[in-house]
């Protein structure tokens, strides 16, 4: 039975609200009140979790939603590596023009602002959803690591397909997988298991693009809110039976300003919810990115996400999430730019040379690689950090985020400078690069949210330069190891300040095993160059130490100014050189099943640490032509053999 007002009687889709035992199930206590944990603390306090559910579907979608479950089941019995290689094979190769999902296709759809079906099929039969919803609720997600790679294939390929299908559902839902009740975690699980979409409108910040422009309101009354307003760009907004909205609180007090609700917009009166059309973009061209007005519309407080008022700090705590697979997706959009530029140099011309004769174009295809690698290493403590530090693991997600874009962008311009004029070829073997350079700035969020991720890092470093920096110890050597099995993930754990930088200490203890006479690598191509810009880096975060210890505590102008910004950038640069450290520390000692030769020896994370120190102005040693060398040769290997440009060789179509 439907409410005649906007919002359900009943949040569970209008089963009975008592069990077996007459207990109330619906999310409410007897009063009528939304029911809280005793005694839990804080804003984000909720009922403990459940186990794995079967939750009946709501009615119309039981059948779909039981096929949807026993498929779900067949295809948990896989590996994250399994389901990521099944996807790749059943996408095809991208340089087949026989295949439907390759570069003909897809640079056809996005010309015509269009996502493949058939596509959206390949992600049905796989039970894409399911890696976004927690394994607790019947979905995949155990492991943020391992959800980064599965998104690799797709956006490879699309990343309108990416987002559009899933990742923005995982953006949309991580405010109700972190602090939703147990009504509100189900019902979004159904929602997205049984092949629906939830879409998301954030609040308006200042100089923010479209995509945060603009906003919806609330305002309190007797047994709920009333909701009213607009955003003009909203992803999935006319495909998605699920909202989450922030909406700003009128008259609410100083730090409670937002509040988030969880809305199922079947549940809408139709003459409330008005879809404001399709606006165009110049990235994701495929993606439906559209508005959506809803008018004076009243929703019960069952449908609020936490409570009233913590909007703020729940839109930070979906960033601690979010982040960390920000290098991943613009990872494998960038995997398919170098692969197109690497093929047109590698052609043989009439003359019998190629482009790749010249030193230029060799620098640029083996700079672009070593990038790639490094922002895996990013990638991978992002993630990582998530299950094994998570008091600690804020700056290090802000700092993928903001840095993984950056690099990636560069490296696009410097890829340009190879293709030349093909660089502005729409279709043919060389549209791909122009699609997926129009793509990073959408996937990546633009300038809000680099500037976000700056300033979520800048509050930190004072405390880390007075008590953790040269002091800490290191992180466990797992944050390194992507075979290793990692705790369980709660969501509820991550800080939202780090109370300290293990990761720094990485940086500080390689560069005193480097030291040594004997140390490892010393003998190999690189070594001796790798301990001079381990040093290097290592000064400069002494530096970092100097500057932040002589910025008092809650001295925000001193934080806010350019020269503070211009600091956290160079930390993260300094983040960067010791998640290559690590990574190329622990490859040396991995088994025999997991190494790698190349990650192993010094030779990449030479030439990584030479590209970072250059970029921080600092003393060189000569250049590591050799390690480059060797770089390119495994760059243009992993071309010839198919494999992807990441830490793990990926094998690809």
């Amino acid at each position: 039975m439907r409410s005649t007002r906007c919002g359900r009687l009943r949040p569970d889709g209008g089963e009975s609200a008592m069990n077996a035992a007459g207990e109330r199930t619906d999310g409410f206590d007897s009063s009528g009140g939304r029911a809280r944990t005793p005694g839990a603390a804080g804003a984000l306090a909720r009922p403990s979790r459940p186990g794995p559910v079967s939750a009946a579907a709501p009615a119309g979608r039981a059948s779909r939603a039981g096929e949807v479950h026993a498929r779900s089941e067949e295809a948990a019995m896989t590996t994250a590596e399994e389901r990521t290689d099944g996807l790749e094979r059943a996408f095809g190769p991208l340089d087949d023009p026989a295949n439907p999902f390759g570069t003909e296709a897809l640079l056809a759809a996005d010309a015509a602002g269009e996502v493949l079906s058939e596509a959206e099929q390949v992600l049905d039969r796989a039970q894409f959803n399911a890696e976004f919803v927690p394994a607790d609720v019947g979905g995949r997600l155990e492991r943020m690591d391992e959800l980064g790679r599965v998104l690799r294939p797709v956006f490879r390929r699309d990343a309108s397909l990416g987002f559009g299908y899933g990742l923005n559902c995982f953006f949309a839902t991580t405010p109700v997988w972190t602090a939703g009740d147990a009504v509100q975690r189900k019902h979004a699980a159904r929602l997205l298991l049984g092949g629906q979409r939830v879409a998301v409108a954030r609040h308006e910040v200042a100089h923010g693009n479209d995509f945060v422009r603009d906003e919806f309101t609330a305002r309190t009354v007797p047994g709920g809110l009333v909701v009213d307003g607009s955003k003009s760009a909203i992803a999935n907004a006319s495909r998605a039976t699920g909202l989450v909205l922030f909406a700003r609180m009128r008259d609410a007090t100083r730090g409670r300003s937002h509040s988030v609700l969880f809305l199922d917009r079947e549940d809408l009166p139709a003459d409330r919810v008005e879809d404001l059309g399709r606006r165009a973009t110049t990235g994701m061209r495929s993606a439906e990115f559209g508005g959506l007005r809803i008018t004076d519309c009243t929703v019960p407080l069952s449908t609020v996400l936490g409570e009233v008022g913590d909007g703020y700090e729940l839109s930070l705590r979906s960033s601690l999430l979010i982040r960390g697979l920000i290098p991943s997706i613009v990872l494998a959009g960038a995997e398919t730019a170098l692969r197109t530029v690497a093929r047109f140099a590698h052609r043989t011309r009439a003359d019998g040379r190629s482009s790749l004769d010249v030193q230029h174009v060799r620098d640029v295809l083996t700079g672009s690689f070593l990038d790639l690698l490094l922002i895996d290493c990013l990638a991978l403590v992002a993630t990582r950090a998530l299950h094994l530090l998570p008091r600690q693991m804020s700056a290090y997600a802000a700092a993928a985020a903001y840095l993984a874009p950056k690099l990636v962008a560069e490296s696009m311009d410097e890829m340009a400078t190879v293709l030349g004029e093909e660089t502005f070829t729409q279709d043919g073997a060389y549209g791909m690069f122009q699609k997926q350079r129009r793509d990073l700035p959408v996937t990546s969020l633009g300038h809000a949210g680099s500037a976000g991720r700056q300033v979520s890092i800048l509050p930190q470093l004072p405390y880390f330069a007075r008590h953790s920096w040269f002091t800490e110890a290191e992180p466990p050597p797992g944050l390194f190891r992507p075979h290793e099995p990692l705790p369980p993930l709660d969501l509820l754990r991550p800080a939202l300040l780090g109370d300290g930088d293990p990761l720094a200490a990485t940086l500080v203890a390689c560069t005193g095993l480097l030291q040594a006479a004997d140390g490892p690598g010393a003998q190999e191509p690189g070594g001796p160059a790798l301990r001079h810009l381990a040093r290097a880096l290592t000064g400069e975060l002494a530096d970092l130490k100097k500057s932040f210890e002589q910025v008092r505590p809650g001295d925000r102008d001193a934080l806010s100014s350019p020269r503070s910004f211009g600091l956290a950038d160079r930390y993260t640069l300094v983040l960067a050189g010791a998640a290559a450290l690590g990574v190329w520390r622990e490859q040396r000692h991995a088994p025999e099943d997991h190494a790698d030769p190349f990650l192993a020896a010094p030779a990449w994370a030479t030439a990584v640490l030479y590209r970072l120190v250059r970029r921080l102005g600092l003393p060189l040693p000569d250049r590591p032509a050799v390690c480059e060398r060797l770089a390119l040769d495994e760059a243009l290997a992993r071309l010839h053999h198919r494999r992807g440009y990441d830490l793990y060789r990926s094998p690809l179509a």
